[in-house]
């Protein structure tokens, strides 16, 4: 099957489940409203894709896997909501539309993000998998989005606002903010799967090299991109005064790097066979607009 079909058919999958799960919640004012209004917003998905494509790939059910794919999902969305707000980067648009604090104000953000995060865990906790899957799939996800991982990158994100930052202390902030959650988006595919020891740490390398390119291009389109395209602000890192890979490398440097992760990545998944879509996948990100 062409990638962009079994891309489609993921995405399709992701959204119906989402769909069905945001119905699900209590309509209390306007917090389902808000919660669903970032969560089904549309985006590229990449990360539930991933947890979906990795489990595929080990022999696993995607139809299990599923529930891992869209709790992982709703605490990305719940980062978003929060990075959005006025105390943090303050921004007014996100996916091309108005950010959740801009349509519901910034209570109702914040709560819409709370929201979003514990019904992840509950989420995750209703798959249909053996018990020790579902304890390290928890386990998992809650290592990525806490303080040894999202929310840790965020807070050092902050802090190097203003500052002009090393190559090492950038690679960290990225691996911790946007990486962490990458890299736990294979493992919950591997977890999901059934997989070896040595199956999800190879998913999980892929991971790594995916999401450090991934941070890099998004800084690349920071400068290069265009709002409608990009579908959220351009120039709003050199607004908060962060240093990038862009500020660091330049942009022919961050393209050079993106390309050497790249090829490490598909290198990561070179013994198995169906991993035409994953090398896809990646070498796609590598250029993409958005």
């Amino acid at each position: 099957m062409d990638w962009k079909k079994q891309l489609k058919g993921f995405q399709e999958k992701i959204e119906e489940a989402l769909e069905q799960f945001a119905a699900r919640w209590p309509d209390h004012g306007d917090l389902r409203s808000a919660m669903a209004y970032s969560l089904l917003s549309g985006g590229k998905r990449i990360r539930p894709v991933l947890t979906l494509a990795v489990c595929r790939l080990f022999g696993g059910d995607e139809e299990k896997a599923l529930p891992l794919a869209c709790g992982l999902e709703m605490v990305h969305t719940y980062s978003l909501i929060h990075d959005d707000l006025p105390c943090m980067d303050d921004d007014d648009l996100r996916r091309g539309k108005p950010t959740n604090h801009k349509v519901y104000g910034e209570a109702n953000a914040v709560l819409a993000g709370d929201g979003l995060l514990t019904a992840a865990f509950e989420t995750l906790a209703e798959a249909e998998l053996p018990a020790p899957a579902v304890v390290r799939a928890v386990t998992c996800l809650s290592q990525a989005a806490g303080p040894a991982g999202m929310v840790g990158g965020q807070v050092l994100d902050l802090l190097g606002e203003g500052k002009s930052l090393a190559q090492e202390e950038i690679e960290t902030i990225q691996r911790l903010k946007t990486g962490c959650m990458i890299e736990a988006a294979a493992r919950l595919g591997a977890i999901a799967a059934g997989s070896t020891q040595e199956q999800e740490q190879d998913a999980a390398a892929y991971a790594r090299h995916l999401g450090l390119a991934f941070q890099i291009r998004d800084d690349m389109l920071d400068v290069l991109g265009d709002e409608v395209t990009f579908g959220k602000p351009i120039g709003s890192d050199a607004a908060n005064e962060k240093s990038t890979f862009v500020t660091l490398l330049g942009l022919e440097g961050c393209q050079r790097r993106v390309e050497e992760l790249t090829a490490a990545a598909v290198d990561c998944l070179s013994p198995y066979e169906g991993r035409d879509f994953l090398c896809a996948l990646a070498r796609t990100l590598a250029v993409r607009k958005k």
